[in-house]
């Protein structure tokens, strides 16, 4: 629950528990970045490349790094040599929609644990990679998988608990966030998302979400979506557990009538006995796959004289929302990327202000019923910001968004559920809206909603960002280069040239009284597979599998 202020290890996904991403170590500052060398670099090996978005874990002189393919590495923080290795046995058929990678693990006590894209939760000894438990989270038949890393919360009742969601949107799944005895892997208590489905606790049912058919027409809910694929955040403030919840199935709008809670949504759940405490749905009726999962980050707002418990999120959908996180009540939205065509804007309530003719059409009305209207709409479905986590300085009180500014065109199209099968009824082709940019990080001021600085990048951005009381601002490029940023006023301070596109999340600690920064590196991920005409844009990317560590030298630090 300390790791934002102990700057000696990284022991959770997001550098803390709230998931800022913020180090309050400042050895290393923009007078001296430009001193920062690399390390070592460590070679996740063999054939198996594709995307890399692991952050990794650093604890006790090692790093915890987890790789394509569902492996996980131990390697030495001071000399990059690989103490073990553990890859998962996938089976034949494993159905991961967005390429084959894993965003890294958790580390509590002897035992460290990670998800498989065959839907199972791993616990292996942190000292020799030997596998203590291994739990089936789902079918992966079904179209189930894991990618995020697990998130330990605390529990009055039960001690720690390790929560996860679960992966696979695109195939009419339901989204659920199980917590389970970190000891034994067993299941403590489940909690779909979708209205209708009803939780467990302690073996036993327990209490249903929502209400039934309240937004779902029909049985269209035994099949709703709403994915947890990202995994979440806890506040030890309000005692809560925030995840995120994908898009609703199909992704044809038109099929499914109502809000269909909660697909779409930022959700509130009680690590005691699983139960939603409050639900805030950013895309009611999702027609454009705006999976709302991306990372909810508690913050101190600081707005009209008033000091508000608050949190904060960067939408799918192209919207940068402010809600009370004690109750999920709305306080502000704002547009971070440029020309959204789907709505006019947030009102009061924090419901959108649909363009009803920005709807992909019904193919029921089209021509022998095979192809709705096309539309093109901004922003496109891999959104104005994807998985990629920002971050939050409490020292300059901006959040540091990467973002992407791109549309699509997007039809509708008939469609049923198969058990296995993509469960879409909709085609799209991805496209860049400006000449000289897709990429853009952006630092957002959250009382006010304003861009502070942008710098624009020519590729999509895709790797999570890191920021430091150095006044810094770190993240990745698919060009490859991790680049240093003047926390307030965005200017480009320090770059290096790794050999891949890096699609992973920075990190830094200190080790033998240096600051290290380490990143994973590795082109891949959604835009080369999902991209359309932005991935022809990319597709001369070097792949790899890699983990990079760069220090301030001692005799620099001290100058």
């Amino acid at each position: 629950m300390n790791d934002q202020a102990t700057t000696g290890d990284v022991v959770t996904y997001g550098l803390g528990p709230q998931g800022q991403r913020y180090s309050p170590l400042k050895v290393l500052n923009a007078s001296n970045i430009k001193q920062l060398t690399p390390a070592w670099s460590f070679s996740f090996g063999g054939e198996k490349q594709r995307g890399q978005e692991s952050q990794p874990l650093v604890h006790d002189g090692i790093i915890y790094v987890t790789g394509s393919y569902s492996r996980i590495y131990a390697v030495d923080a001071r000399t990059g040599e690989k103490k073990w290795e553990y890859g998962a046995r996938l089976p034949e058929g494993i159905l991961p929609c967005c390429d084959v990678i894993n965003r890294g693990a958790a580390i509590l006590g002897n035992k460290v644990f990670f998800g498989t894209l065959d839907a199972h939760l791993i616990a292996l000894d942190k000292k020799t990679g030997k596998v203590i438990w291994n739990k089936t989270l789902e079918d992966y038949q079904a179209g189930y998988s894991s990618t995020a890393a697990p998130l330990i919360v605390p529990s009055e009742k039960y001690g720690p608990l390790i929560v996860t969601g679960v992966s696979g949107g695109e195939f009419g799944i339901v989204g659920r966030v199980d917590a389970r005895n970190p000891e034994t892997g067993e299941l403590v208590w489940s909690r779909p998302v979708i209205e209708g489905f009803t939780g467990t606790l302690e073996g036993k049912p327990s209490t249903m979400t929502g209400k039934l058919n309240e937004s779902w027409p029909g049985d269209m809910w035994k099949n709703g979506g709403g994915a947890t694929w990202l995994g979440g955040t806890y506040d030890p403030d309000t005692k809560l557990i925030y995840f995120g919840t994908g898009n609703p199935a199909p992704w044809n709008s038109h099929l499914r009538p109502g809000d269909n809670k909660w697909t779409a949504s930022r959700l509130a759940i009680d690590p005691e006995n699983g139960e939603i405490r409050w639900g805030f749905q950013t895309t009611p009726h999702d027609g454009w796959d705006f999976d709302g999962v991306n990372e909810f980050i508690p913050f101190t707002l600081e707005k009209g004289g008033k000091t508000i418990k608050a949190g904060a999120t960067a939408d799918r959908n192209g919207f940068f929302y402010v809600l009370d996180r004690t109750n999920g009540a709305f306080l502000s939205a704002s547009p971070f990327v440029k020309n959204i065509t789907w709505a006019k804007g947030i009102d009061a309530k924090g419901r959108p202000i649909y363009i009803d003719d920005n709807r992909p059409g019904d193919p029921t009305e089209a021509a022998e019923g095979k192809k709705g209207k096309s539309v093109f709409a901004v922003p496109s479905f891999l959104g104005g910001k994807n998985w990629m986590p920002m971050a939050y300085s409490p020292d300059t009180k901006l959040f540091y968004v990467p973002s992407n500014e791109w549309g699509m065109d997007i039809w509708n199209e008939p469609v049923a559920y198969k058990k296995g099968a993509a469960y879409l009824g909709a085609g799209f082709t991805i496209k860049p809206i400006f000449d000289d940019h897709i990429g853009s990080l952006k630092a957002i001021d959250p009382a006010t909603g304003e861009v502070k600085w942008e710098y624009k990048n020519s590729a999509p951005l895709w790797g999570g960002v890191l920021t430091t009381a150095g006044g810094l601002v770190f993240t990745g490029t698919p060009e490859g280069y991790l680049k240093a940023f003047d926390a307030a006023t965005g200017q480009e301070l320090w770059k290096f040239q790794t050999g891949s596109g890096i699609v992973g999340s920075p990190v830094t600690w200190v080790q033998d009284g240096e600051q290290f920064v380490g990143v994973t590196v590795g082109w891949g991920g959604a835009v080369p597979l999902w991209g359309g005409e932005v991935a022809k844009l990319v597709k001369n990317i070097s792949q790899g599998g890699s983990f990079w560590a760069f220090r301030l030298p001692k005799q620099v630090a001290g100058k």
